[in-house]
């Protein structure tokens, strides 16, 4: 963890700094995403589909975080529900996030990017033959 690059969020009042871990950024950004209607889930990979399996919860799921010179990027890769407006959830994911952070971390955040890698579709219901 200590090659790891933390985000510096408190100015150096004689108390001691404040800084923040981009894993930290990675929850937060997840936790905010998962209150938007319209997700339906985070694109993961192979480790953390392994580690839900056994029951635990994966909130940085299909998050990314970067530190850059400009500032902090973070990309979403995220699964929609079928009929909604991809614009219009993108828009609200960004904002969620966007404000969620902003509050809970005074961070300005330079961008924050939405990737659509799937639609899920409407399961249908299986009727009762059971007569």
């Amino acid at each position: 963890m200590a090659d790891q690059p933390l985000v510096n969020v408190s100015e150096n009042t004689g108390l001691g700094k404040v800084e923040i871990a981009p894993e930290v950024i990675e929850v937060i950004t997840g936790i905010a995403a998962s209150e938007v209607d319209g997700l339906y889930s985070m694109r993961g990979n192979f480790a953390t589909g392994v580690v839900e399996r056994f029951g635990k919860k994966t909130h940085s799921k299909g998050v990314k975080v970067e530190l850059g010179d400009n500032g902090i990027v973070i990309d979403l890769f995220v699964v929609l529900d079928f009929g909604v407006s991809i614009p219009e959830v993108a828009q609200k994911l960004q904002e969620n996030i966007r404000q969620t952070l902003k509050t809970m971390t005074a961070l300005e955040i330079a961008e924050i990017n939405i990737h659509v890698v799937g639609i899920q579709m409407e399961k249908e219901e299986s009727e009762d033959t059971n007569e």
